[in-house]
């Protein structure tokens, strides 16, 4: 069940790794983002939301440990800190702000409940 859990997370993170990877100006449009003249946003974008996450679950599909496993739950509570210290910081907690952190928190300590 566990092995389940793990890659099906992993290929979560594919998934949404590709959205970003493929679809950068869909995944600007849907995190509130806008390119201000330059590609660099949108290199950004397919970059760290995108082909980041992609190496992150296939590395973890490759090794089947418990630890590469661990790493994709290390680096989505990442993330759900990184969400945080925004709504904290930047004194906005939308819906849209919170779902994400939810959602990454949840990836994380399940990823990292069940590796570690």
């Amino acid at each position: 069940m566990i092995e389940v859990v793990n890659i099906a997370l992993a290929l979560v993170s594919i998934g949404l790794g590709a959205v970003g990877w493929l679809a950068p100006r869909y995944t600007m449009q849907v995190l509130d983002m806008a390119p201000n003249g330059s590609t660099m946003g949108l290199s950004e974008i397919r970059a760290a939301s995108g082909a980041l996450f992609i190496g992150l679950g296939l590395g973890a599909i490759f090794l089947a440990t418990p630890l590469a496993y661990a790493m994709i739950g290390f680096a989505w509570g990442g993330a759900a800190v990184g969400r945080l210290t925004s709504i904290v910081a930047d004194g906005d907690a939308s819906r849209q702000k919170i779902t994400f952190f939810v959602v990454e928190a949840a990836v994380a300590a399940t990823l990292l409940a069940i590796n570690l």
